[in-house]
């Protein structure tokens, strides 16, 4: 992002990035918990941010890992037994919606997570490491993967926790929950559910929350 900072501190019509994430899920009926996973040095700063008088759904606050998979396993950890179900999500991401949070866990099953997804745009090639493309991949079974991911939290943190203990790397939830046979289903998310990464994304933010009356 640029930005000298945390970019979930940056605002978008002078509020805070984070502020519009957990506000999403603060709003929901389906949801009955909230648990921040925080890097260690800005606990103190989010919470400020996202005081529990204002969201009183936060549950709690933990500090995460090193990489996101360690801080997903912290929150994991962190959260109390009676939440069987958990919908793991980046707080970059401020635009999900009740109607996607709705479809998640309406399709959720014991065996089976579900994960937020849009169809591929644009043509995908396989290339060597040279540059030469081996394959073009067929675009109509190709989707690009979002948050929030859903899954029962047992079986999830299961999975979390034989990944660190093979050492596998994944770079989403669902790849773990692939990794170790759990069934993944994609859910039809929208476009506009970005993950505010480079400094344009801001500039399309703004144009997002206009389209999603979020002001």
């Amino acid at each position: 992002m640029q930005a000298g900072r945390n970019k979930l501190f940056l605002t978008l019509h002078n509020k805070p990035v984070l502020a519009y994430t957990a506000g999403a899920f603060q709003k929901s009926p389906l949801v009955d918990g909230i648990l921040v996973v925080a890097k260690d040095g800005e606990l103190e700063q989010i919470q400020q941010m996202l005081p529990q008088n204002v969201y009183d759904k936060i549950i709690g606050y933990t500090i995460g890992g090193k990489e996101r998979q360690d801080s997903v396993l912290c929150g994991l950890k962190a959260l109390p037994a009676e939440y069987d179900r958990v919908m793991i999500h980046d707080g970059a991401r401020p635009f999900v919606t009740e109607e996607l949070i709705a479809a998640l866990m309406g399709q959720l099953t014991p065996e089976c997570g579900t994960i937020a997804a849009v169809p591929a745009k644009d043509t995908v090639k396989r290339v060597d490491e040279s540059g030469f493309v081996q394959q073009t991949l067929k675009r109509s079974e190709l989707w690009n993967i979002q948050t929030p991911q859903c899954f029962y939290t047992a079986a999830i943190l299961e999975c979390y926790l034989r990944g660190e203990q093979e050492g596998f790397v994944a770079t989403d939830d669902a790849s773990l929950a692939e990794q170790y046979g759990l069934a993944v289903k994609t859910v039809p998310a929208y476009y506009e559910n970005i993950k505010l990464t480079t400094p344009e994304d801001l500039d399309v933010a703004e144009v997002f929350l206009k389209r999603l009356n979020l002001v």
